[in-house]
């Protein structure tokens, strides 16, 4: 197997809930697992485009996997994954559903070797402006007598 991906077993569990009176369908993952023992199994691919959002995630207080699941208010049908908040983020946009679950440990450390190994990513060098370029310059202003 590659260094850039590990397969993942994701069990998904249906719980109604509550809303105003109706009973809503909500979908969870109840366990994200390494391996490919479970009801689906998911490639986790790693992109050296996507390294800074590993880093936000994995240094955030609750790393995470995201899940699309198809489109919302459908039966989920998990098809991709990621531990990239930007690519969920992206998703959510397309109107997909996503469903989230705490990173496995395993595949923290996994994502902390392929950091090591690949580097981080650049941070984004902002080009200084030239004094006074693109913005209007202060030009005196005249007075019109009346």
């Amino acid at each position: 197997m590659t260094d850039n991906l590990r397969l993942l077993s994701i069990t998904l569990v249906a719980e109604p809930k509550q809303v105003k009176g109706f009973t809503l369908t909500q979908w969870r993952i109840a366990d994200l697992a390494p391996g490919d023992n479970g009801d689906h199994v998911l490639g986790l691919q790693l992109s050296m485009t996507e390294r800074a959002a590993y880093r936000f995630n994995l240094t955030s207080s609750s790393p995470r996997l995201f899940v699309r699941a198809g489109f919302s208010g459908q039966t989920p049908k998990p098809d991709a994954i990621t531990a990239s908040q930007d690519v969920a983020a992206g998703w959510l946009d397309g109107e997909q559903q996503v469903l989230e679950a705490p990173m496995p440990m395993a595949i923290q450390v996994w994502l902390e070797r392929y950091l090591a190994r690949h580097g981080e990513a650049p941070q984004e060098v902002r080009k200084k402006k030239r004094k006074g370029a693109g913005r209007a310059k202060d030009l005196p202003t005249r007075e019109h007598p009346q």
